[in-house]
Parts: structure tokens; sequence; C-alpha cells
């Protein structure tokens, strides 16, 4: 059994390096297909991909997933949870940019420290952590005005950046969910199940609820980018980010992760042509310096949850 590091060596950082840069593109890819597959739809198609690969890669390793272990009520949460989350980040980019989708978006532990002291005892926010926080909602506000006017402002922009932040809030919410319930004790595997499998059969009857009418004539670029975010958004990444909390420090590998945001903003501005406003860059260092403030903590636990993929 490989031994439990305490320093992020190369086989860490390069595999850390490849899952962020896919994590800051998968906004993108999402956001060019939705001219052909609407939203809900490709996140069904999409999760349920994740969920058939998740299964077989079970079967072949042998790992139980059926088991009784008492978490199957808060893994339905869990998954309904995850299930808004990626829902409100579809949604979202039919009315605002991925840079400020992704901004909103990694607001998550934002939230996660302003609610896990209410439920975790001995859990409360240092100085520096409330000083991460006021610079982390800064940054937010900063952002969130921007929607009111401004070269980005468009028309549904203001719905696309509360979806946006939404979906950080859910995101937040999932977490805490499973560092609260006996689903910390929980496989990768099984976590992983309960967060695709609930979402591959929410998004489709929201899609129909919705009568965005979804069908499976497709082009192949928009299978192929389907697939793409299926296996590699959520089911590869997310199976390398929890192997390596398992061999390494969980709080370097969350302050690395942060270049996620910062990828997403320029590849945004290259490859889509998004506007490059200065409130953006403020909003996007407020909240990536206020949230590496907020987890700055010596003694906390690994996080159970990887980024959104």
């Amino acid at each position: 059994m490989r031994e439990r590091k305490d320093h992020l060596d190369g086989l860490a950082i390069s595999l850390l390096g490849v899952c962020c840069l896919f994590w800051a593109g998968q906004q993108i890819l999402i956001k060019v297909t939705l001219t052909e597959i609407p939203p809900l739809w490709q996140a069904g198609l999409r999760f349920a991909g994740a969920a058939v690969l998740l299964l077989v890669w079970c079967r072949v390793r042998g790992i139980a997933l059926w088991t009784r272990d008492g978490t199957g009520k808060a893994g339905l949460i869990a998954g309904l949870l995850f299930a808004a989350e990626f829902a409100c980040i579809y949604l979202g980019l039919q009315d605002t940019s991925a840079s400020r989708v992704t901004v909103f978006l990694y607001t998550s532990p934002f939230w996660m420290a302003l609610l896990l002291p209410r439920f975790v005892p001995g859990e409360h926010l240092r100085a520096w952590q409330w000083a991460g926080l006021v610079l982390a909602f800064g940054g937010v506000a900063v952002a969130f005005a921007e929607g009111f006017q401004g070269p980005a402002a468009g028309p549904n922009q203001l719905r696309g950046d509360a979806l946006a932040l939404a979906s950080g809030c859910f995101w937040g919410l999932t977490t805490l969910t499973i560092r609260t319930t006996r689903l910390a004790e929980a496989s990768a595997e099984k976590l992983l199940l309960y967060q695709v499998g609930v979402t591959a059969l929410v998004a489709p009857l929201l899609s129909l609820a919705l009568g965005e009418g979804g069908h499976f004539s497709y082009s192949a670029s928009a299978w192929a980018v389907t697939g793409l975010l299926a296996f590699v958004g959520s089911f590869a990444s997310l199976l390398a980010w929890m192997w390596l909390l398992r061999h390494y420090p969980a709080t370097r590998m969350a302050s690395f992760a942060f270049l996620t945001p910062v990828l997403t903003l320029v590849m945004g501005v290259v490859l889509l042509g998004e506007p490059l406003t200065l409130n953006l860059v403020l909003a996007l260092a407020g909240v990536v310096a206020g949230i590496l403030l907020v987890n700055r903590r010596s003694a906390s636990p690994a996080p159970a949850q990887g980024p959104a993929a």
C-alpha cells in the first residue's frame, strides 16, 4: 500500500495539474455544446455515462457498492444537492459567461465555513478566516454588481450569475452533508455513485419538466464533448482526486485546486472571446485570496468531495 506523503511530489503535481486544467475547461465545453444539446438533458446524458463507467469500474475491481452501511438517506440528500448544483451550472451557462460561473461556483468553501460550525461542535472561525470570508464576499459583490451594468452585462446575466452563485452554495451543502454524516466513512466509489447516480435520474426529469425536448440525434462533436465530460470530468478526475486525498495533504491540494478559476478566466477570454473586465479580475482575486485564508487550518480534516466536475 502506498504510504501517505506530507508534501506534493511530482506525481501529485502532475495529476493535479491535469485535473485542474480539465476542470477549468469543462464550463467552456458545456457552454459550446449548449447550442446543440439542451442544458439539463446534456447533464443527464453526461452523468448517466459517468454512472455506467463507475459501475463497470467497481465490478472489474470487485468494489462492493450495495452493502448496508447506513448511508442511504444521507447519500440521497447528497445526490440531490449535487444534482441541484449541476442543474444551476448548466442553466446558468445559458445566461452568463463561463468565467463568471466559475468565480461564483468557487465560493463553495465560503458557504461551508459559514455553516460547518453550526453542525460540528468545536469548529469555529479564527480571525484570519473571518477576514477571508469578508474578502471573498467582497469579491462576489464586485462580480455581482457588474451584472447590473458594464460591457459584460447581458439581458439575463443577473439570472445566470444568481444560478452560478446558487451552484456554489449547493456544492458547499453537499460537502457539509458528507462531512457531518456517515458518508464521511463511505468509500470514494460509493460516495461518487450517490452523486452521479442521483443526478443521472434527476436531470432528465427536470429537462422534461422544463420542456427542453431532448433527443439522441446530435452531431459527433456534441457526443464527443459529452463523452469527454462524462469520462474525464465526472469519473476519472474525481476518482483521481479522491485517490490523491488518501495519500497527500488535503490543505495543499485544496490550495492547488484554486488554479481552476484562474485558468477558466484565461480560457474564457482566449477561446470564447469573453470580456476581461477589471471587476471580474478583482472579484476572482478576492474570492481566491479569501478562500485561501478560510482554508488555513493546520488540523482541518480532509475534504470529502473534490472540485465540481
